[in-house]
């Protein structure tokens, strides 16, 4: 985040504005919305800027900036369209601590004006942090489109009855969920339809009924492999309501980012060399605490909890313990790895079943059926497998399986630093070495795999292939548009 956003109360506070012309004019119309006592500075103004002094929205000074038009200003916008004199005036204004916004200049501007939705007392602001206004009034218009203007309306009677509200309410879950009920249920509905009493009558109705003690219950949430565009919408919507979230160690910030500031957040994640079962009885005992002291508990995954997740532990103890839960699934690596690295799982001509297999397992407690898997027409999906790459390519190729089948060995899929690794099976754990993979690491093995030569689009490629005169490896760095 490069810069930090704000709303600023500028109602009766001074602000200057030095320029006259017509983008000076869009700058003062924004800053009359907002209730600023504008002085205005220039040589020449604009018709409109002459009307608007003339019926005493604003004052105006005729002639060259002077350091002496700052004094008590508390904001100071430069729309001149000469250079130099912008320059002047940001150095006086980082003299004086006054912020300042130097119009199409991002390097002299301490603060931004960004695009605005304005359903007030509801007000949306985007920004590009001056680096491209264009994508921000796109983006602008998106929200024009989705946003209703009922909501300003609804604001203001959400803040009429915030402290009947929080009176009636005490308990800060069932508040949510009335302000739910106000925002999704029958009183945004009668203000959609222009009816603000039926509304405001609507909204006493759901006060008057009595409050329910909260329940606790537990959603498992899959929170996909990284890329936050792949979390669901009821994934979204779990993170919204959540009064606490224990979440895995392979579960991105980005995730997280997108709940509830207000919700406490507690790393539960197993790295390699602990002890599994202390920490998942550790997850266990969390999940029993907070849902029994009435709290809306999200277990956030990487992945989906159901593929290797230890999901199915988890409900059946919240199901001995009488625990209300519910399961959201999550994107699992395999399918969004794969899609990501341009890897179709499955294919007419090369692979007719996908398997998915964890790796993270001791080699004397090994249970796999290897002859199976050696076997052509399929695609192995293999998890958690980075530290048992040696291990694994050489259990296919001893029973059975070519040292020339193609592997991708996928590291941070669908995240902004993925990396695909594509080469021999027979090459898989010197290549994995040689390039510094590291976990997570996500093992893809079959005919299937060379199909990304054509159809990789996402994160970097290394093509490790075999040089038919030198019999080396050669890498290809293909970087996607």
């Amino acid at each position: 985040m490069t810069l930090f956003p704000l709303f600023a109360d500028i109602k009766n506070r001074r602000v200057v504005v030095v320029g006259g012309g017509s983008v000076a004019e869009r700058k003062i119309n924004s800053l009359l919305a907002a209730g600023a006592q504008i002085i205005v500075g220039a040589l020449t103004f604009t018709e409109d800027l002459l009307r608007l002094k003339g019926q005493g929205a604003i004052e105006t000074i005729t002639g060259r900036f002077e350091p002496a038009w700052l004094d008590g200003a508390w904001l100071i916008v430069a729309a001149t369209n000469d250079t130099a004199t912008n320059q002047h005036i940001a150095r006086y204004a980082q003299q004086r601590q006054i912020f300042i916004n130097v119009v199409d200049d991002t390097q002299l501007s301490s603060f931004h004006v960004p695009s605005i939705v304005d359903r007030s007392p509801l007000i949306v602001a985007i920004s590009s942090s001056g680096t491209a206004p264009m994508l921000a009034r796109r983006v602008r218009e998106r929200l024009e489109a989705f946003l209703e203007h009922s909501l300003g309306p609804l604001a203001v009677l959400a803040e009429k009855y915030r402290p009947a509200i929080r009176r009636m309410r005490p308990n800060l879950r069932s508040r949510r969920e009335l302000y739910d009920t106000l925002l999704d249920g029958p009183v945004a509905a009668a203000m959609r339809k222009q009816q603000g009493l039926l509304a405001e009558h609507k909204l006493i109705k759901v006060l008057e009924q009595a409050e329910a003690a909260p329940k606790g219950k537990v959603v498992l949430v899959g929170a996909g492999p990284g890329d936050p565009g792949l979390l669901t919408i009821k994934g979204l919507r779990a993170l919204n309501q959540a009064d606490v979230i224990l979440y895995d160690r392979l579960v991105s910030q980005e995730i997280l980012a997108l709940a509830r500031r207000d919700a406490l957040q507690i790393a539960v994640g197993k790295s390699p060399g602990e002890d599994h079962d202390a920490t998942q009885q550790r997850i266990h005992d969390l999940l029993l605490t907070h849902a029994k002291s009435g709290k809306y508990v999200v277990r956030l995954k990487g992945g989906d909890a159901f593929i290797f997740g230890r999901g199915g532990e988890e409900l059946e103890f919240l199901s001995e313990h009488n625990i209300a839960y519910e399961v959201v699934p999550g994107i699992t690596a395999a399918l969004a790895c794969a899609a990501y690295a341009g890897i179709p799982l499955t294919h007419r001509e090369h692979a007719q079943s996908v398997r998915l297999i964890t790796a993270h397992s001791s080699h004397h407690d090994d249970t796999h059926d290897w002859r199976s898997f050696a076997q052509g027409k399929q695609t192995l999906a293999f998890y958690m497998g980075r530290s048992q790459l040696p291990w694994l390519s050489r259990q296919l190729i001893e029973h059975g399986c070519p040292g020339e089948t193609p592997f991708a060995l996928i590291e941070n899929g669908t995240r902004s630093n993925q990396r695909v690794l594509g080469g021999p099976l027979k090459d898989l754990a010197a290549l994995a070495n040689k390039y510094g993979f590291e976990a997570p690491s996500l093992l893809l093995v079959g005919d299937t795999v060379k199909l990304a030569e054509n159809l990789h689009w996402f994160g970097a490629r290394i093509n490790a292939r075999t040089n038919s005169h030198a019999n080396a490896a050669v890498a290809e760095w293909v970087m996607a548009a």
